[in-house]
C-alpha cells in the first residue's frame, strides 16, 4: 500500500476549523480506495504563532517540509498583523523555496450552485498563473520615506526561463484538456514586459501545432468572463493579472466557498501546496458556518496531483451530488447547515 505523507499546516482562523475536515475526507476516500493511505503531520505556523513566536514559520520550515509529497494548507491571516507579514512570512517564501512556479485555479461551476454574476450553465475554466515573479518581483524598495519627495518603486520582473516554462505547462495542460489556451496580456500599454510576455507565448504556440491560441488584453478579458465565461477552457496569465482574475472568476461559480488552489512544482523536486482561497475569513472564525467545500477541492487536486485520479474522480462526483441535491447548505449557499454537517454529506457521498 501506498503512504503518502502530508504537511498540514491548520494557519489562522476559519482553517483550523476546514483543514481537519479535508484530512477526514481524504482519509474516507483512502480507506474506500484501499490501495493508499496518508500520513499527516501538523504544523502548527501562522499568524498566531507570529505573535507567540515572532515569526509566521521558523526559519528552519523549509527543511521541515522537503521531506513530504504534499503541503495541505488551511489560511493564513490575522487582524494583528499585517497582510504582507503573513505572506511573505509563509506563502511566498515556500512558493519560492520550493520553486513552485506553477499556480492553478480551477474555474467551474458545480451542479445546483446559484451564480450572482452569470447565468450560463457550464463554466469549466483553469487558469495557470506564473507564480514567482511577474509584478511581484522583489526589486524595488522605497525612497526618501516619511518626506516629501517619498518614492516607491516596483519593478516587474518577467524572465525568458520562467516565462518560457509557464507558458510551456499552460499549452500542455490545454493539449490534455482538448481545449483553447488564452493568454492574458496588456501590451498595447506595457510595452516591455507585456510585448515580451507575448513574444514567448507566440513561440511556444509553434510547439503545440494541436492547440488552439489566443492573446486578450487584462481588461477585456474581465469582461469576456463575465459576458461568456463558456468560451474559455485554458489561461495562461502574469503573477498579478493571474491573481486578480481568479478571484473574480470565483464570484462566477457561487463566491470563495468554491474556490481551491494549487502551488505546484511540476519536476517534484519539490513538495506542492495545496489550499483553499478564502482565507482566515476572521469575521466567521469559531462560528462553525464556513464552506468547506474549497478546502475538500484543494484535497482533491493533492489527489490528481499524487496520480491517484480515480479518487479524485469520485471526490469531485462526491461534491457534485452534495451541490446538485441541494438538501445541505452553508449560510453562503443560502443554508443554514455548518461546516461539519457540510463535511458529514461529502463522506456521506463517498460511501
Amino acid at each position: 500500500m501506498k503512504t503518502y505523507k502530508i504537511a498540514s499546516i491548520p494557519g489562522d482562523g476559519v482553517g483550523k476549523e476546514l483543514l481537519p475536515i479535508g484530512e477526514k475526507v481524504l482519509n474516507k476516500l483512502s480507506e474506500i480506495d484501499g490501495s493508499f493511505k496518508f500520513e499527516f503531520e501538523t504544523f502548527p505556523w501562522g499568524c498566531e504563532h507570529y505573535l507567540d513566536k515572532g515569526m509566521v514559520m521558523p526559519s528552519d520550515g523549509l527543511q521541515k517540509l522537503e521531506k513530504f509529497d504534499a503541503i495541505y494548507l488551511g489560511a493564513v491571516g490575522h487582524p494583528k498583523v499585517p497582510d504582507y507579514v503573513a505572506s511573505d512570512g509563509l506563502l511566498y517564501t515556500i512558493r519560492k523555496g520550493f520553486n513552485q512556479y506553477v499556480n492553478m485555479r480551477p474555474i467551474k461551476l458545480l451542479p445546483g450552485i446559484y451564480s450572482p454574476v452569470i447565468t450560463k450553465d457550464e463554466v469549466d475554466i483553469t487558469f495557470i498563473r506564473e507564480n514567482t515573479e511577474g509584478e511581484y518581483g522583489e526589486i524595488g524598495g522605497i525612497f526618501r520615506e516619511d518626506s516629501t519627495y517619498e518614492v516607491a518603486i516596483q519593478t516587474n520582473v518577467f524572465s525568458r526561463y520562467a516565462t518560457e516554462r509557464i507558458m510551456k505547462y499552460a499549452y500542455e495542460v490545454a493539449e490534455e484538456k482538448n481545449g483553447t489556451l488564452t493568454s492574458v496580456t496588456k501590451s498595447n500599454a506595457l510595452k516591455h514586459s507585456m510585448v515580451f510576455w507575448d513574444k514567448i507565448f507566440n513561440e511556444i504556440s509553434n510547439n503545440y501545432p494541436n492547440v488552439k491560441s489566443k492573446s486578450i488584453f487584462a481588461d477585456a478579458m474581465a469582461m469576456f468572463m463575465i459576458t461568456k465565461p463558456e468560451t474559455f477552457d485554458v489561461v495562461v496569465a502574469s503573477n498579478l493579472f493571474g491573481d486578480i482574475l481568479t478571484d473574480l472568476g470565483s464570484v462566477l461559480v457561487g463566491g470563495l466557498g468554491f474556490a481551491p488552489g494549487a502551488n505546484i512544482n511540476p519536476e517534484n523536486k519539490y513538495p506542492s501546496m495545496f489550499e483553499p482561497i478564502h482565507g482566515s475569513a476572521p469575521d466567521i472564525a469559531g462560528k462553525g458556518i464556513c464552506n468547506p467545500l474549497a478546502t475538500i477541492w484543494a484535497g482533491q487536486m493533492i489527489l490528481e496531483f499524487l496520480g491517484e485520479k480515480k479518487a479524485a474522480e469520485k471526490l469531485m462526483e462526491a461534491m457534485s451530488k452534495v451541490t446538485s441535491e441541494g438538501i445541505i447548505k452553508t449560510p453562503d449557499m443560502g443554508g443554514d447547515n455548518t461546516t461539519i454537517e457540510m463535511g458529514n454529506e461529502v463522506i456521506e457521498k463517498l460511501k
